[in-house]
């Protein structure tokens, strides 16, 4: 098993997040790091999940797969968030902590924001007032975290 730092991505990057995971799914190759080359695999077997909406002549509605140049950071954070979530579960269910897979996942997604910076953004643009009941504010909260908000926690903020 190789040197884990070179692996990961982050938004800052000049890469795209697709064209890092194909980079580091060609080192993990070269350095015969199985672990590493499986979960890039599995992160790609996902994208077939990314489709467009398409409407036939006929007015069929359909869908048509998104090209490499269609799929967003956005798409692969989503796809990735999935796959650690249903890891965790599989963790939890054996009783175990983490996994290589799980690890070499959370490299690359963008880091999330803390329960501190979450409470401090609430307090400094919602107002309580406009809303019958707080949970109204979570659309909003959402909007704004996009994926580096975990929902549960601002959920329990709320």
């Amino acid at each position: 098993m190789s040197d884990r730092n070179e692996y990961g991505w982050k938004q800052e990057m000049p890469l795209s997040l697709l064209e890092k995971i194909k980079q580091d799914l060609k080192t993990a190759m070269l350095n015969k790091d199985r672990e590493a080359r499986n979960a890039m695999r599995l992160i790609m077997a996902e994208f077939p999940k990314l489709t467009v909406p398409l409407t036939l002549k006929s007015g069929k509605k359909s869908t048509r797969l998104k090209t490499n140049e269609e799929i967003t950071d956005d798409d692969i954070v989503g796809i990735i968030q999935g796959l650690a979530k249903s890891e965790r579960m599989v963790l939890e269910a054996k009783n175990e902590e983490s996994s290589a897979y799980l690890t070499i996942l959370q490299l690359y997604l963008p880091r999330m924001a803390s329960r501190e910076e979450i409470v401090a953004w609430i307090s400094d643009n919602i107002d309580f007032s406009d809303y019958k009941n707080k949970m109204q504010a979570m659309g909003l909260i959402m909007k704004h975290f996009g994926k580096q908000a975990d929902g549960k926690m601002v959920n329990e903020i709320l």
